[in-house]
């Protein structure tokens, strides 16, 4: 296979048949040598009926169904474990992202790009709960992962198949995939996407997103920058700490030889004792995360690092 297409899919029996239609009216003509994968994330109505039946009819649409609702990052990593193509299309089921720049991201894609995200420029979406949200949200994710994208959150992207092969999705990190790929070195880039107003349905998101997404940000930062390192971060702290507490405590004993105030009287032994004590702890969780990356890369046998491409010198290979 050329593509896969995965579309997660949830409660959306509406949404399904003109979805397929317009998957196929859009690739059939591009490229014929591409599959459809369809995961039911437990819908509870007639989602699934309508995809087994589509099934029947066109063997390039393979169908998943979970035993519940895993949520959309599960759905998604559950599509890319099934996807045979050398290049993978994840989309919203809702009809909002348009097949028709499936084309188009390919394109840019085969011009040198590992990933290509879309970009919803002229959002169909309420202003206030969910445009000023994503905004804000972008802006953040942009400026901690260091990867500046206009909008993380347009599930339209199109990989290579080798960046998915090694990065595993938890949580709500399917959006964040672009930046975990730029870890490994994979060339992203960005191209605006068309987006429509949802139809039938009800839309699945809501702004009580907003705090998993940024709980799943300091994930995606810390496994940047520090997956590797952990006593950088933790260390670091741990020395600032210990120094402010070794600094609280000269404090302590100077103002009850000097200025004659009774250390158990003194707020700041209480303070001494509390940063000395964090400064410490801090260390020891530095220490037992290097254990921790250490178990996880040599259990594997995993390189802390990815190669692009070998040459054999001499033979031009």
């Amino acid at each position: 296979m050329n593509f896969s297409v995965v579309v997660p899919i949830y409660n959306e029996q509406d949404n399904i048949d003109e979805l397929y239609q317009a998957i196929v009216g859009a690739l059939d003509g591009f490229d014929p040598n591409y599959e459809i994968i369809m995961v039911d994330d437990g819908s509870t109505d007639g989602s699934f009926g309508a995809l087994q039946r589509l099934a029947g009819k066109d063997a390039r649409l393979k169908v998943i169904r979970l035993r519940r609702n895993f949520g959309q990052t599960a759905a998604m990593s559950a599509g890319f474990d099934a996807a045979t193509g050398g290049i993978i299309i994840p989309m919203d089921g809702d009809l909002q992202n348009d097949p028709a720049d499936i084309p188009r991201l390919v394109a840019k894609l085969e011009e040198g790009y590992d990933v290509v995200s879309g970009w919803r420029h002229d959002r169909k979406d309420t202003f206030i709960t969910r445009k000023i949200p994503s905004l804000l949200a972008n802006a953040l994710i942009s400026s901690f992962t260091g990867v500046h994208l206009h909008d993380y959150g347009c599930t339209l992207k199109a990989y290579r198949r080798e960046v998915l092969e090694g990065i595993n999705l938890y949580g709500e990190m399917h959006r964040f995939v672009p930046a975990l790929a730029s870890q490994v070195g994979a060339r992203v880039a960005e191209l605006q996407v068309s987006h429509h107003p949802r139809r039938h349905g009800s839309s699945k998101y809501g702004i009580s997103r907003t705090l998993r997404v940024i709980l799943d940000l300091m994930t995606v930062k810390f496994l940047l920058a520090y997956s590797t390192k952990p006593i950088q971060l933790f260390g670091r702290w741990g020395v600032y700490t210990f120094l402010a507490g070794l600094a609280s405590g000269t404090a302590t004993v100077y103002m009850k030889l000097f200025e004659h105030v009774s250390m158990n009287r003194n707020p700041l032994l209480i303070l001494t004792a509390f940063l000395l004590f964090m400064g410490i702890q801090f260390i020891v969780m530095g220490l037992l995360g290097e254990l921790n990356a250490r178990t996880y890369f040599e259990s594997q046998s995993k390189p802390i690092y990815v190669v692009r491409e070998r040459i054999n010198v001499g033979t031009g290979n």
